[in-house]
């Protein structure tokens, strides 16, 4: 389940450390709070199977790396863990005795778009990574994304969205309303 403690970041010998759970990568505004509040890498470990999540698998940590000016080390288990009893998952199945493949594929994503080649999907790994802190500090120079960014608008933006009399913000085309005669 979703936590309670906030975005914390880790000052380490080793660099300003921050972890973001599982299924939190797949919510943008989780990595922009470990940024935010100064992470230089963001671990994201997870136990993720099939085929609705492998496909984003490389691409939302690379973007977070990227939007965020941090590096992030994006490791997923493999194997199929078989349970004693069968179970549902609420989808209309019949019952199951797994959660399916853990896909593997870890990798490591660089602030400047750059990637280590993924590990194995089938079996364990060890990925050994440098990494130049360094260059967290001048990608947020190079791209200026925190001085462009409109923070007052999207903190406005989500009061507004958490009161129940929230409007969404469209605009819509004239001639979508426009009747023909």
């Amino acid at each position: 389940m979703e936590g309670n403690t906030g975005h914390p970041v880790f000052e380490t010998a080793y660099g300003k450390i921050a972890v973001n759970i599982c299924y939190g990568r797949h919510h943008p505004l989780n990595w922009l709070a470990f940024g935010l509040n100064g992470a230089e890498i963001v671990f994201n470990p997870s136990a993720t199977v099939g085929e609705l999540s492998e496909p984003m698998w490389p691409i939302e940590a690379r973007n977070a790396a990227i939007a965020n000016s941090y590096f992030v080390g994006s490791i997923n288990r493999v194997g199929t863990e078989i349970f004693p009893n069968p179970f549902t998952s609420g989808d209309g199945k019949p019952p199951h005795p797994d959660f399916g493949h853990f896909y593997g594929s870890s990798h490591f994503s660089a602030p400047d778009a750059s990637c280590t080649p993924s590990l194995s999907r089938y079996k364990d790994g060890l990925m050994i990574s440098d990494m130049d802190l360094n260059l967290c500090r001048q990608l947020k120079d190079k791209w200026g994304f925190r001085m462009t960014a409109r923070y007052e608008l999207y903190a406005d933006t989500l009061a507004s969205y958490l009161k129940p009399d929230f409007e969404p913000q469209v605009i819509s085309d004239p001639l979508l309303h426009k009747k023909s005669f």
